[in-house]
């Protein structure tokens, strides 16, 4: 019998194909967005969220402040390695229940029954957060990178921090129009993204120790030079600060599995993908990381740069020019834009999907599916998207990144907050399973077998430790500057969501599909201990 690929099988065919896990009946939901996405587009996504040259690039004065060459070589391997624990415990579960609720209804699943409500609502509101905050990352983080950029030609002008907010906008503004209007096109944009990457990445890897016209090092620099004067931290300490750049990159493994719902054998595919971007994001990130090393300039000169964002500067000293400097600029700028494209549409789908489950505040309209882009479609469902979610996306975006105004320092906390919420997010369903014996994946199309333990067990002591260091301030001594406002930003959205909880959610709340009245059997899933 012979295979078609995947992109080419029509919706009215993926019954055919699919496990009968992936019948979204069975899981207690409709099939609502078309399955528009095979293997390829779903692993190219997951590449485009972790934007890996964009994900090392955005944060590197952390990197040169927590020792240099030698972090974000070595931090880069340790935190794929532990990364990749992560990648295989969330596509172990995802392979059982493959579906956009992800987190929050894995949890109720696997949990007791006394505990899985609320244990549910609090990973929900984890995911919906950690995705929100995430973004708001990448769309505020390509706008300084657009500030970066212009001082390359112009190094006089400062961007005030309205000037830095509008372009934000404008970064929202254009990832809106891709997301909504160009909505059947997105899969393809992320093999776009992914080509985008790789070429990007060559250019580098040529162009840079070519020019090299602040200096060439020895490989002993580029592999172990590790200065700590920078961070005021002991060496040891120093070194877990750079773990940060990395940690962010790795950060959203886990967004992709809000497309459950328009992936082809998303049981099988889904848990794939997550799976195999991490060794392919870690070969992106030594081809990124190692021709800096080997070229870098001086760090104290790249740390005084005004604007704190020193990638154009780092990239015009190294290439010796500006026109080259903005070659190199440029590939980070595009790995940005498709990265806040494709991040925000992942977003919007968790977003979707906790209303539909009644957890969020008017959940009947950010629930809606919206179809009127579709008119000229041949294929309509193609078109259906979760319009409201995806707009409550942007303007909670809009609104947060408004604190930018008053305190650069605590938006930046926003950047370590999304670390905590999506970590969190991950490492409850692994608690659950874990205390559960691991039976409620005994049967998972994504076996770990007897592997399952020790990475479930690595996978939360790895989501413990980043929850410490991105809450530390990145060096010493430490001002209302320079503070690391994360654990209190991360407190206050647990404070939020308790209180709606109490005022709202427990009146309408009741969990996802699957409760004791539903048919567990259907689907040979492990009653609940």
């Amino acid at each position: 019998m012979s295979l078609r690929k995947e992109s080419d099988v029509d919706e009215k065919d993926v019954a055919v194909i699919v496990r009968p896990v992936d019948d979204l009946k069975k899981l207690g939901y409709e099939q609502e967005l078309a399955r528009s996405r095979g293997l390829p587009h779903i692993l190219f996504m997951t590449l485009a969220i972790m934007a890996v040259p964009y994900g090392l690039a955005a944060p590197l004065a952390t990197s040169l402040v927590a020792g240099g060459p030698a972090s974000m070589f070595w931090g880069l391997l340790l935190v794929s390695f532990l990364s990749l624990s992560i990648a295989l415990s969330l596509g172990e579960i995802a392979s059982k229940y493959p579906t956009s609720a992800g987190a929050y209804y894995w949890v109720y699943r696997l949990a007791p029954p006394r505990h899985r409500l609320v244990l549910s609502y609090i990973t929900g509101w984890l995911i919906v957060a950690g995705d929100w905050m995430v973004s708001l990352s990448v769309t505020f983080g390509t706008a300084q990178l657009l500030v970066a950029g212009t001082t390359i030609y112009h190094p006089e002008w400062e961007a005030t921090a309205w000037q830095t907010y509008l372009i934000f906008l404008g970064v929202l503004l254009l990832t809106s129009i891709f997301c909504i209007f160009f909505n059947r096109y997105l899969p393809m944009l992320d093999i776009v993204s992914a080509y985008w990457i790789a070429i990007g990445l060559v250019v580098m890897l040529v162009c840079l120790p070519v020019e090299a016209k602040a200096g060439r090092h020895s490989a002993d620099f580029a592999f172990t030079h590790f200065d700590t004067s920078f961070s005021g931290w002991p060496a040891g300490w120093t070194f877990f600060i750079g773990l940060f750049p990395a940690g962010y990159t790795f950060s959203a493994i886990g967004m992709t599995t809000a497309m459950a719902e328009e992936v082809h054998n998303a049981s099988i595919n889904l848990p794939r993908a997550i799976v195999w971007s991490v060794p392919i994001g870690c070969l992106m990130g030594i081809a990124f990381i190692l021709p800096i090393n080997f070229t870098l300039p001086d760090i104290g000169t790249l740390l005084e740069v005004p604007s704190g964002q020193p990638i154009a500067v780092m990239y015009t000293m190294i290439m010796g020019s500006q026109g080259g400097g903005f070659g190199m600029w440029f590939i980070i700028l595009g790995v940005g834009v498709f990265c806040s494209i494709s991040i925000n549409c992942a977003a919007s789908r968790a977003t979707w999907s906790f209303a539909r489950d009644k957890a969020l505040p008017f959940h009947t309209t950010f629930a809606k599916i919206d179809t009127r882009s579709s008119s000229a479609s041949r294929d309509t469902s193609e078109d259906t998207i979760p319009l409201n979610a995806f707009l409550l996306c942007i303007a909670v975006q809009a609104a947060l990144g408004l604190i930018y105004l008053g305190s650069s320092a605590a938006f930046n906390a926003f950047v370590g907050v999304e670390v905590m919420c999506l970590g969190a997010s991950y490492a409850i369903p692994v608690i659950v399973l874990l205390a559960g014996g691991r039976t409620g994946v005994k049967d998972a199309p994504y076996s770990l077998g007897r592997w399952g333990w020790a990475v479930n067990v690595t996978t939360v002591m790895w989501v413990a430790l980043e929850m410490v260091l991105f809450s530390m301030p990145a060096a010493l001594p430490v001002d209302k500057s320079t503070m690391n406002y994360a654990s209190v930003v991360f407190v206050g959205f647990a404070v939020i969501s308790g209180v709606w909880y109490m005022l709202n959610g427990r009146f309408h709340y009741s969990g996802p599909p699957g409760g004791d009245d539903y048919d567990e059997d259907s689907l040979d899933i492990p009653k609940p201990a």
